[in-house]
């Protein structure tokens, strides 16, 4: 039997576990680090004990941006075998994390106030519209300390959702918002004193102005620890592309804090997604979290990028098609309009800037057209 229950309790009792161990190779870092970090709370290793096909990561300060992918069946779409076919989708793209969403039915909305979007979390609607039945609080908050103990049991990291996060641009950084984001500070810390790990969510929409305040703001008050965010949404005009609009805010809040990206998919606030979509919404999320990595300069996260330089410098299109993150579409692309000569592309041809100049120094004549 080992000595802790948690990974946050083996941390402050100086163990290094095998999930930090992996962790730190993963991130280019020193075990060590990764256990003080732990220990204090500003990263978190998902390591549910019943989980046992994990590849533990980490997530929070110093380390790469993970992604998220959400899942699940509806009462309008229970296709078990397409969802299974997303989640090899998410592997295939190198997603982090996938979380169930399965649902059956809707939930009326029943809270009234200044917002124009209400409540727009599930989970805060159906918890809302039961204490307005009974007249109850919370049970979850009621009974916090019992649900703490069950976690810490199982070692399950706590994702302290955002029941109250804006539903639109105009409904951000409100009083709703931030008065919730105080008590889930103050949960946070509860959580901590009996070794159970925490997330803490954030915004869902919100103006580009306002996301790296609000990500300071959520890092102050929740005492810096992990922060996951779904996009936020930076216009709600896009019903069709807002995995674009996400990856937009995405970028921004990664690179000012966040930690964790919920992909969006194009079919957001429209549909259950597709196989498409979810491919779609995952590099999308991928290039955002990417973007953050290299503005924040997390260890060797440009490496990649300069292999890709190295390889359009040297036209090596099979080395470039290899470092893509999407192989198969650069690929398609390429090939779809072939041009003559394979060491350019069929965009510049012979007038390609990179063939000429390796051909200059080369010593090589440069031709652009033939003589008659």
């Amino acid at each position: 039997m080992r000595e802790y229950k948690t990974q946050m309790e083996a941390a402050k009792k100086g163990i290094i576990t095998p999930e930090m161990k992996t962790v730190a190779e993963k991130e280019y870092t020193d075990a060590e680090k990764i256990r003080e970090k732990v220990a204090e709370g500003c990263i978190c290793i998902p390591a549910n004990i019943k989980h046992t096909a994990l590849s533990a990561e980490g997530i929070g300060s110093g380390l790469r941006t993970k992604i998220n992918v959400n899942l699940g069946i509806s009462g309008d779409a229970k296709d078990y075998d397409l969802e299974m076919q997303k989640v090899d989708m998410s592997i295939k793209f190198g997603a982090e994390a996938i979380m169930d969403l399965s649902n059956y039915g809707k939930t009326n909305t029943f809270r009234r106030d200044p917002r124009k979007m209400n409540i727009v979390s599930r989970g805060g609607s159906l918890l809302f519209a039961w204490m307005m039945m009974t007249g109850n609080e919370n049970p979850f908050y009621e009974h916090y300390d019992e649900v703490l103990e069950i976690l810490r049991e199982y070692d399950v990291t706590i994702s302290l959702g955002d029941a109250l996060r804006p539903g639109c641009i105009d409904d951000s950084t409100d009083a709703g918002q931030i008065s919730e984001l105080i008590e889930l500070g103050a949960l946070t810390e509860r959580a901590w004193a009996k070794d159970v790990q925490v997330m803490v969510e954030g915004p869902g929409h919100m103006a580009m102005n306002e996301i790296a305040a609000n990500m300071h703001l959520q890092k102050r008050i929740c005492h810096n620890a992990p922060f996951y965010v779904l996009g936020p949404l930076v216009t709600d005009i896009a019903p069709g592309y807002d995995h674009i609009t996400s990856a937009i805010g995405g970028a921004i809040a990664a690179a000012s804090g966040a930690d964790f990206l919920c992909y969006v998919t194009p079919a957001e606030h429209l549909r259950l997604p597709d196989l498409s979509d979810v491919k779609e919404g995952i590099i999308a999320s991928k290039i955002a979290a990417h973007a953050a990595d290299i503005a924040k300069g997390v260890p060797h996260a440009r490496d990649i990028d300069n292999k890709m330089a190295e390889a359009r410098h040297a036209i090596d299109w099979e080395h470039m098609f290899e470092i893509a993150i999407d192989p198969e579409k650069a690929r398609a692309y390429f090939e779809s309009t072939p041009p003559a000569d394979r060491h350019t592309c069929s965009m510049c041809g012979k007038m390609c800037a990179v063939r000429t100049t390796n051909m200059i120094l080369e010593g090589k004549e440069v031709k652009f057209c033939s003589e008659k």
